[in-house]
């Protein structure tokens, strides 16, 4: 699944092509995503000129105005979603479900598996973060408002496993599974630990190491499993992996295999030697 990583190389890569260009047409070819597609936003989006791309969390938000509407495109990627830009007779593929032309070119949106969404929220409704799907998010990791004190506050007497707590979204957004276990790996923290139990010292370790991985992450274009694939390409952050989908591979600082657990019907990586 597109993680926060995949996000922000998306948005980079789409933003020079979408910002200050009107909207020319817009296609829907199957409206049954996650939540099904409006099937009055190709019309409401035709000749509106789209001012940025923006992000929160996993969410992309195409910042939209018109001469009497203005609002956002929300659209998120789900589990196998991704877009790429394309000439407009450029013949659709399988599980291309939705373009928007602009300046010329189509942005394409794929995605097989049909988690994703596409959903307009209103400038009449007020600001994009007061939309129910945004409002509850935690704060952005990247930003100097995500601290070892916040988690710290966030987490006292919290009996769910620190790794729960990341992928949770209501404290820090968008860390999610892969860069999870990689974070609690360089941390030194084991992922089974009751996030209550951490003390402030080993969260100041932890935070930093959030922060460089999913800047790393981003650097190296994503990871690239499965499906994803960004608009200008695919990722290579997979091959500086120390333990995400490396079970049974030694660990690359000790030597010792690497273990997988399931928690929260998610596969968790980490080294029993290195994060006691």
């Amino acid at each position: 699944m597109p993680e926060l990583p995949e996000v922000e190389v998306t948005r980079r890569g789409v933003a020079p092509l979408l910002e200050g260009r009107s909207i020319t047409s817009v296609t829907v070819r199957e409206p049954r995503l996650r939540w099904p597609v409006d099937e009055a936003l190709p019309a409401r989006l035709a000749g509106m000129r789209i001012r940025s791309v923006g992000r929160r969390g996993k969410y992309l938000l195409i910042d939209c105005a018109g001469r009497e509407d203005a609002g956002w495109l929300i659209l998120h990627l789900g589990m196998s979603g991704s877009v790429r830009f394309v000439s407009p007779a450029t013949p659709v593929r399988k599980h291309e479900h939705f373009d928007l032309q602009a300046g010329g070119r189509v942005m394409r949106y794929t995605d097989p598996r049909r988690f994703g969404a596409l959903l307009w929220h209103p400038a009449s409704a007020g600001p994009v973060e007061s939309h129910p799907l945004l409002a509850g998010l935690g704060v952005e990791p990247l930003t100097p408002a995500f601290s070892a004190g916040l988690l710290h506050r966030a987490t006292r007497g919290r009996r769910v496993s620190i790794k729960q707590a990341l992928l949770a979204g209501d404290i820090v957004v968008g860390v999610g599974n892969i860069y999870a276990s990689e974070s609690l790996f360089r941390a030194r923290i084991n992922p089974r630990t009751a996030a209550g139990r951490i003390s402030l010292a080993r969260l100041e370790r932890l935070v930093p190491e959030i922060r460089a991985v999913l800047s790393a992450a981003i650097a190296k274009g994503g990871s690239t499993l499965r499906d994803f694939s960004s608009a200008t390409g695919p990722g290579y952050f997979q091959l500086e992996y120390f333990v995400y989908d490396r079970a049974g591979a030694p660990c690359r600082v000790c030597a010792t295999p690497i273990r997988r657990i399931v928690q929260g019907q998610r596969s968790t990586f980490y080294c029993p030697a290195c994060q006691r």
